[in-house]
């Protein structure tokens, strides 16, 4: 379930120069109280009757360009850190636009949505972080998987999903600074 922060609207309403809905990152639940740096890959949350916990940051993807019609926008998103995030559901129930999410559980690693997005697009080369971000069993499997390719020096192309393009993973000889590899 992709997640996404209330208290980012204002910011991208100001860049956007319009009125922003609910859902205008494509996001199923937006939220209060719940930004990236407060929030920790593995945080288990109460939202009425489910059970809700943080598996990864949301990734940007070319949709935002489209909806948008600004070819930077999944690129701005991701570097301003607003991203959002992924629940994964532990207990399916129902949810009332009233309910509030509550954290029932705090994961002893507390690696923030922040950080992880901070090792994944800026601090690419931080090995101790990669690590350190692996180190918490409730990370996706995707992120766990470039993650894992980035220790063993391949780089992975994010052309596809930023501009729709084609992407591959090459290995980290290759200068992919300026053509989308992560």
């Amino acid at each position: 379930m992709c997640v996404y922060p209330f208290e980012h609207y204002a910011y991208w309403e100001q860049e956007l120069g319009q009125t922003l809905a609910y859902g205008a990152f494509g996001e199923n639940l937006t939220i209060r109280g719940c930004v990236e740096a407060e929030v920790c890959i593995g945080d288990i949350f109460e939202l009425g009757e489910s059970i809700v916990e943080v598996s990864q940051p949301r990734q940007p993807c070319f949709k935002l360009s489209v909806k948008y019609d600004r070819p930077d926008m999944p690129l701005k998103v991701q570097e301003t850190g607003y991203t959002g995030f992924y629940f994964r559901v532990l207990r399916e129930g129902f949810v009332a636009k009233s309910d509030g999410l509550k954290r029932i559980f705090a994961h002893p690693k507390a690696i923030t949505v922040a950080y992880a997005n901070r090792i994944m697009h800026e601090e690419k080369e931080h090995f101790a972080g990669i690590r350190q971000l692996l180190e918490v069993d409730k990370l996706s499997v995707s992120w766990r998987a470039t993650l894992l390719k980035r220790l063993e020096g391949q780089v992975t192309d994010t052309r596809e999903r930023l501009t729709g393009g084609t992407s591959a993973t090459t290995d980290a000889s290759s200068d992919g600074s300026a053509n989308g590899v992560s």
